[in-house]
């Protein structure tokens, strides 16, 4: 579906107390500004948007969300309104929560929207309110990196892949999933460019910086990230590999260390975090890596033999592998925010031409 200059499509946000306000009101900003805003800089007559973007809520009462944003819809699930586009934004929830029976009004009316032949967009946790309806049942989707154990749980049916920055429900397009946190940018540009024109999607993205994500989440994720679960032994294990991950035969010590059976020991292993001992051993290798390349100028081949690794040509490997990019990639990506980013090198280059020159 393309707008023409002289039609809007109406797209619903979806409003709950759990909803983040900087994703909710920062959507209305860009998909309100498609056709306006671009004509506005370059001192063309104003013209109607392409997008209407309006808040939907449980009720039409004002409330605030988390961290006090308010929140104020202009339409109701009680109203059943009927637009093309659908959108849930990023969700404030604890990594195992989920939103099973919270509003059941609301995700009644999202499968109807979707029957009625409608477009389901869900932005980094608003991916879970999708879940609990069950469109996402036996499809392909996604959410922040850090929800992984959550859809493993509790949505195993769900083809959840924690990597990409948008992923496609359905052969259609009209389910589709963003990852992280700021990937309800990406989400934006996707809308616009399909419910607009590319062309809008690009002069939109120029207005507001947005970069596309085409690394996906797999350079943002802490691949260590502990899983909840109640097996004691397991949990023993993860500390003394957390400790000891660097050394030779890590797993092979972990299982001395527990003193159960090596096929029980992997075996249990696996059941309670996802993963086994030895991709558990590599993801802390890895982490440790991000750590001395964000933090340091140490050569590659030096950082893979501190984390474990005596084969640099493997690590590089698995360190792409694992997160996308090479290791070089990385620390050109990540370095300059942990030394206070370009902004502030800039900043202090400018200030410094600008100081005048000591007298003679």
């Amino acid at each position: 579906m393309t707008a023409s200059h002289d039609t809007c499509t109406e797209a619903l946000l979806v409003a709950l107390p759990e909803s983040a306000g900087s994703s909710l009101y920062g959507m209305i900003d860009v998909l309100g500004s498609t056709g306006t805003l671009w004509r506005e800089l370059e001192g063309e007559p104003p013209g109607p948007p392409l997008i209407r973007p309006r808040i939907l809520g449980v009720t039409r009462s004002a409330f605030r969300a988390r961290n006090g944003v308010p929140m104020e819809p202009e339409l109701c699930v009680d109203d059943d309104p009927r637009a093309p586009l659908l959108i849930i934004t990023d969700l404030w929830l604890a990594p195992g929560e989920t939103m099973e029976g919270r509003y059941p009004g609301l995700s009644d009316y999202i499968v109807r929207h979707y029957q009625r032949g409608g477009h389901v967009y869900s932005a980094c946790t608003g991916s879970i309110l999708l879940a609990a309806t069950g469109l996402l049942s036996g499809r392909n989707a996604t959410s922040h990196w850090a929800y992984k154990d959550l859809f493993r749980v509790h949505y195993p049916d769900i083809l959840f892949s924690p990597q990409p920055t948008l992923c496609f429900g359905d052969a259609s397009g009209r389910i589709v999933t963003a990852g992280g946190t700021t990937s309800w940018q990406d989400l934006a540009v996707h809308v616009i460019a399909r419910h607009c024109s590319p062309g809008e999607a690009v002069r939109i993205a120029k207005i507001f910086l947005f970069k596309l994500h085409e690394e996906g989440q797999a350079p943002y994720a802490d691949l260590s990230l502990r899983q909840s679960h109640a097996d004691s032994v397991v949990r023993h294990a993860e500390d003394f590999l957390t400790r000891h991950f660097a050394e030779p035969h890590a797993v092979a010590a972990a299982v001395d260390a527990v003193a159960i059976p090596e096929r029980s020991f992997k075996r249990r292993f696996k059941a309670a975090t996802g993963s086994s001992p030895m991709d558990y051993v590599q993801a802390l290798r890895i982490e440790a890596a991000k750590a001395l390349l964000e933090s340091g100028d140490l050569p590659t081949e030096e950082i893979s033999c501190r984390v474990g690794y005596e084969n640099p040509a493997f690590f590089r490997r698995l360190f792409e592998r694992l997160t996308g990019l090479t290791p070089a990639e990385y620390r050109r990506m990540f370095q300059p925010i942990r030394r206070g980013g370009p902004i502030g090198g800039a900043v202090a280059a400018m200030s410094a031409r600008a100081e005048p020159a000591p007298a003679r």
